[in-house]
């Protein structure tokens, strides 16, 4: 397809796909004349991914660029793939200077990957990005005085699991091993916003049968 095809086809306008192609976010099409390139179903999955990190997770150019480039390592194994792209995801920042609440929320942490047999969790401990958010959110909570201690992580942590499953599941209906590990990077962005819109209508649902008039 051409420029105007790839455009009307993914919703973003030319301009904006010749801008991904400078800032080497999108691949080049395959050259057909001097001024005219053709661009195939890759370009379309590549656009939706981008819209998803920039236009939805409003992420800068520059770390879109390193997510993006995480996405394309065929170097590492499909799971290391799926990793690397995910860990590239923008996190929370992360205290200079841990004080005695943080080495203490690492324990809980460490505790809780312990209880639920995550093994892999485990071994890759604080060179995971996730893992440091959790450890940073068990801090906040310890901090502010609110439950954070292993029993009363474990429901969520379990909750967890189980969504895992539906991600890899989802994952896993896309074909190739490239637009597996797109669909991770993007569906984590995209789903994000999903979980926490409907647990937060949950609540509601339960504060009105436990709380409500109508309860």
């Amino acid at each position: 397809m051409r420029l105007a095809e790839l455009s009307e086809r993914s919703g973003i306008s030319t301009a904006t796909i010749k801008y991904y192609l400078r800032e080497r976010l999108l691949r080049p099409g395959r050259r057909v004349s001097a001024t005219q390139a053709e661009y195939d179903e890759s370009h379309l999955r590549r656009l939706r991914l981008v819209r998803a990190l920039i236009q939805v997770g409003g992420m800068p150019v520059a770390t879109a660029r390193e997510v993006l480039a995480a996405v394309e390592d065929d170097s590492l194994d499909h799971h290391m793939r799926l990793g690397a792209a995910v860990w590239a995801l923008p996190a929370e920042p992360q205290p200079a200077e841990p004080d005695a609440v943080d080495d203490a929320a690492r324990r809980a942490a460490d505790a809780l990957l312990r209880r639920l047999g995550w093994t892999y969790g485990c071994e890759v401990g604080a060179l995971s990005p996730a893992y440091r958010m959790l450890v940073a959110a068990i801090a906040g909570l310890s901090r502010t005085g609110y439950p954070c201690d292993v029993e009363q992580l474990l429901p969520y942590a379990k909750l967890a699991g189980q969504l895992a499953v539906t991600d890899l599941d989802m994952v896993e209906q896309y074909e190739t091993p490239e637009e597996q590990v797109e669909a991770a990077v993007a569906l984590t962005v995209l789903y994000e916003p999903v979980l926490l819109s409907l647990r937060r209508l949950a609540e509601a649902e339960e504060s009105n049968r436990r709380f409500g008039s109508g309860g």
